[in-house]
């Protein structure tokens, strides 16, 4: 359809209509032939289309309409990935037996060295395609660290802080690292990602939280990645934290059982302010650690199946309430940055662990918006998205799909490539030429 002008004067302008054959706002109810409308990268309205049109033509606001017959939804919120290592799509599109064997591939392709910057640029325009508005990028080197700035997303940008002992932590670590905190773009938000419990010592992970948290930033860890974090039953009489152990390393070379949640649970990493990635090797009791901390835990099964590690136990998260989000991680463990290919792969993973509830299919596209936005703290505030509702940002997704009766399911379970228009803050950032954009429209 083309943009058509809502009758009315023009006291007001600068408001456009997103109507689709179903709107899908996450916080209410799917609404069949619904409508947002959009001013100021804000959004003013979320209903029945009918109704949001004869609302603006009462209040004498002149607007455009552009309609789209299938499904418009929240942006898609990425919670996890690298977007520097999407020039590594080669060692992602291998199979391997395991973490230690992965890293032996990426480790020569890393250390090689490549153009940091223009690859997680790319990366930053592949997620927008996909229908992706806010990313949380887990960086490592400087090239990399305005990608998100640069590609006007939201969602947070974390310094990744790895390889540190506490000697080198205490001469020259902590200084570097909060330099480097401190010089990352904004906006988006700021944080750092200790990058996992076996890769640093104890004092740079007692005190990396400390960092953020004095600046109001975030934190992201990888957390039950490698079966070397699993609980263990042997556990010995005298606790681990007061047997002055210098790393999670020698916590197990000691013969302690402790898993590796409980390891940074008890060093004051987690938290509302952090959240995990992967969390594959979790007992019943980290899961309720993560729940009891009110972090979140985000989801990527398409690297793990990659790398060779187990299913994460999506079916156990569902059913204990635990607060999920979605993530691809990068192109070097993963197939695409398209969150949505990952969503089906979760539906599929929790059906085959037992998981019936009718749920399912609402819950996982929760976790793959409103659920990725509350793990980087974006679904609160003036600055808030992951979902539809009046006063956040105008941050929208448009699938090429029926908006029929199963359509939250078929979304669900064909999503991937099916994104068809991404807008961020109210502009329309990406539209696939079937999407009736106005010439001039897309940036």
């Amino acid at each position: 359809m083309a943009l058509a002008a809502i009758p009315g004067s023009v006291g007001m302008n600068g408001v456009t209509v997103y109507s689709a054959g179903l709107v899908v706002p996450i916080t209410a109810p799917p609404i069949s032939d619904g409508a947002v409308a959009v001013r100021d990268g804000r959004i003013m309205h979320v209903g029945e289309r009918a109704w949001v049109l004869r609302s603006l033509a009462e209040r004498g606001i002149a607007a455009r309409e552009v309609h789209w017959p299938g499904i418009l939804t929240p942006g898609l919120v990425n919670a996890h990935t690298h977007l520097q290592y999407t020039g590594m799509a080669d060692v992602g599109r291998g199979r391997y037996d395991g973490f230690d064997d992965w890293v032996r591939a990426f480790d020569p392709v890393y250390e090689a060295g490549r153009d940091w910057g223009m690859d997680a640029a790319a990366g930053a325009e592949m997620a927008l395609r996909s229908g992706t508005t806010a990313i949380a990028d887990v960086v490592t080197d400087d090239a990399a660290a305005t990608a998100l700035h640069d590609a006007r997303l939201h969602g947070i940008t974390y310094w990744e802080v790895m390889s540190w002992t506490n000697a080198d932590w205490a001469r020259t670590g902590r200084a570097q690292v909060e330099h480097a905190l401190d010089a990352l773009s904004t906006p988006p938000g700021t944080g750092l990602s200790p990058h996992a419990p076996y890769s640093l010592d104890i004092e740079p992970l007692l005190e990396i939280p400390d960092i953020v948290r004095e600046r109001g930033g975030r934190i992201h860890i990888h957390l039950g990645e490698a079966a070397f974090e699993s609980e263990f039953a042997h556990e010995l009489p005298q606790a681990w934290h007061t047997a002055g152990l210098a790393s999670f390393q020698e916590l197990r070379d000691a013969g302690f059982g402790t898993s590796a949640t409980e390891f940074v649970d008890q060093l004051g990493v987690l938290g509302p302010d952090c959240h995990i990635a992967h969390g594959v090797y979790m007992s019943a009791r980290d899961r309720a650690i993560l729940r009891e901390r009110r972090t979140t835990v985000a989801l990527c099964p398409r690297s793990n199946a990659v790398i060779g590690l187990e299913e994460p136990p999506i079916a156990a998260y569902l059913r204990e309430g635990s607060p999920i989000a979605v993530g691809t991680d990068s192109l070097s463990s993963s197939p695409s940055l398209d969150v949505m290919a990952d969503v089906a792969e979760l539906a599929r993973i929790a059906r085959s662990q037992g998981y019936t509830d009718r749920d399912l299919h609402a819950r996982l596209l929760g976790a793959a918006t409103i659920g990725g936005a509350h793990s980087m703290g974006i679904d609160v505030g003036p600055e808030r998205t992951g979902y539809l509702a009046v006063g956040a940002l105008a941050d929208l997704t448009f699938f090429d799909l029926p908006a029929g009766a199963d359509a939250i399911a078929e979304l669900v379970e064909a999503g991937a490539g099916r994104a068809t228009a991404t807008v961020v803050t109210g502009e329309l950032r990406h539209a696939a030429a079937a999407f009736p954009a106005a010439e001039g429209e897309i940036s």
